[in-house]
């Protein structure tokens, strides 16, 4: 059995380089492009703005990684395109984050012309060598290439592009600005790519698989990313509902199916998380873990009681059950031989498998000050299925995890990679790929500071977000990692709210009160034609349960 994408066959007479790159971006459902322009890639620009692929320009480039890599876990595959050097290895850390995490990013950038290079002459912006910059990505793309040679160019697009979308990982396109309107000379057809799926291995896989669910009397699904990476969530659904058994998510998977699922059961953080889930999953006699990246946090720091002789293992790069390996095994076509397999399970009653949790603590009843936790219950009372949370790295993310999000794919955050600075970027990106859903973003100060610029761009393109900005002047994950009045954890004290008047349009909110923030959360909600910007002042050292014992363990590491 062999797995392809098939792009229509189109006539290639006359097509140049430039044009035939937009052609298969387009195959591939991007319509929209982040990223700055400069002299190198000039000729390209021009070339998008003659096609019906939208540029958004950002205000750096490792922004426009994020908008790409956001709008990519959205739509399927992202796309920027940035300068040589200056542009491409400031764009560097977005993509490596973007590698991590299995996003389809395509990174396209100009570079000196093949004539050019030939002079002798040190041009603008080189680093070493015309190859530095290729060397470089070479690290965390899954393909690249350098278009120099017309010949070959067409069939270098398709193999990156397929790369691209076959290991939803980012790929690299070096376009030499002399060869941007080259027409190469011979005709071209797009054959494909081809994986080799054995169909022998699949099946020995698929019947331990129903023979180990037939003899469990309490199965779990464990659910990770890459069910949405790989667009499998129906076929996930219907896998627990046709076996009746009960899912769960990593905190990076988080929203890969819809979190309000009568088989939906919560977060596994295994002893950071909350502990009627992790005792669920840790005490089932087969977890089924698929798409799941096996990673510290997702693990709860490595605190996770997973038996691998009890465990079912299903990646798009491995399959193990127990401590048998099945090489060649598709991931699509292993879940779909499951359900075609019909297995059956233990009749067990999955109503109300994790009863509800206490909604308010002693601490937080006791005081009118914001704390995260507290204010995530109240947004949480406002999602609806119109709605995207993206979470920066931090408490924004370990409280967030407590959110249930209405629909799959829902929530976006950089829990692997953890790079500080990707939420506002990445709302923009997700408002470029959904513009009638409303983006709200849950930002540390911190980080805000690195990337909140981007905001001026989503007011810029008409976008509406809600950005609540957690305001505890500094880096307060890290405090809790190390104790100690350390002042590098401190950061400028900015009045956040006047940005909205440099941005150019929206409103913005000071609350320090839970009266305060439940005022301003209720207005920005129902001003949904306008931006929000809520900078709340959070009670000094608050911190979620979950970033205290995450921080309890990860103390011991950092000391």
């Amino acid at each position: 059995m062999s797995v392809s994408k098939e792009a229509p066959r189109r006539v290639t007479a006359n097509v140049s380089i430039g044009q035939y790159l937009v052609r298969r971006l387009r195959d591939y459902g991007v319509d929209d492009l982040f990223g700055i322009p400069g002299d190198y890639v000039l000729s390209l620009y021009s070339e998008l703005e003659k096609s019906p692929i939208n540029v958004v320009g950002c205000t750096r480039e490792d922004c426009a990684g994020f908008a790409a890599d956001g709008y990519a876990r959205i739509r399927g595959m992202g796309a920027l395109c940035v300068t040589y050097c200056v542009g491409g290895l400031s764009v560097c850390n977005s993509i490596a984050g973007a590698y991590a995490e299995k996003s389809p990013v395509v990174v396209i950038s100009g570079s000196p012309g093949i004539k050019e290079r030939s002079t002798g002459a040190l041009l603008h912006h080189m680093v070493r060598n015309f190859r530095t910059q290729i060397d470089v990505f070479e690290k965390f793309t899954i393909a690249g290439t350098e278009l120099s040679d017309s010949l070959t160019a067409f069939s270098e697009i398709d193999r990156v592009l397929d790369a691209c979308d076959r290991y939803k990982r980012p790929v690299y396109i070096d376009v030499p600005r002399d060869m941007v309107h080259v027409v190469p000379p011979v005709t071209h057809g797009y054959t494909g790519v081809t994986f080799q799926n054995s169909e022998e291995a699949t099946e020995e896989a698929i019947q331990e698989t129903v023979r180990r669910l037939a003899k469990a009397k309490n199965p779990v699904i464990l659910a990770g990313v890459e069910m949405h990476r790989f667009r499998l969530q129906e076929q996930l659904i219907q896998l627990a509902e046709s076996a009746n058994i009960p899912i769960a998510t990593t905190m990076l998977g988080k929203s890969v199916v819809s979190e309000r699922h009568p088989l939906f059961i919560g977060l596994y953080e295994g002893a950071i998380g909350d502990p009627q889930v992790t005792q669920f999953v840790e005490e089932s006699d087969c977890v089924l873990l698929l798409g799941t990246f096996l990673t510290d946090i997702n693990l709860g720091v490595f605190s996770a009681k997973l038996d691998p002789g009890r465990c079912i293992l299903v990646t798009s790069e491995t399959l193990r059950i127990s401590h048998h390996h099945f090489h060649d095994v598709d991931l699509k076509a292993f879940l779909t031989g499951l359900i075609d397999a019909a297995p059956q399970t233990t009749e067990r009653n999955t109503a109300n498998l994790i009863p509800p949790r206490n909604t308010e603590s002693a601490d937080e009843a006791g005081t009118d000050l914001l704390q995260t936790s507290w204010m995530i219950r109240e947004l949480n009372k406002r999602l609806d299925e119109d709605t995207i949370v993206i979470a920066d790295v931090g408490d924004s993310l370990f409280a967030a995890t407590e959110l249930t999000i209405h629909e799959q794919s829902e929530f976006l955050s950089p829990a692997y990679y953890a790079s500080m600075g990707f939420s506002i970027p990445a709302a923009l990106g997700a408002a470029t790929a959904k513009p009638d859903h409303r983006i709200v973003v849950l930002v540390g100060d911190g980080a805000f500071q690195m990337t909140g610029q981007e905001l001026s761009t989503l007011i810029r393109q008409g976008h509406n977000p809600i950005v609540i900005l957690l305001d505890n002047h500094g880096y307060g994950t890290e405090r809790y990692l190390h104790e100690g009045e350390w002042k590098y954890n401190e950061i400028a004290k900015w009045n956040y709210g006047d940005l909205m008047k440099v941005y150019g349009g929206g409103v913005s909110h000071l609350v320090q009160t839970k009266s305060e923030y439940i005022d301003a959360l209720e207005r920005a909600w129902n001003e949904n034609d306008s931006p929000h910007l809520i900078q709340a002042k959070l009670k000094e050292n608050d911190a979620s349960q979950t970033l205290r014992k995450l921080a309890e363990r990860l103390s011991k590491s950092v000391g």
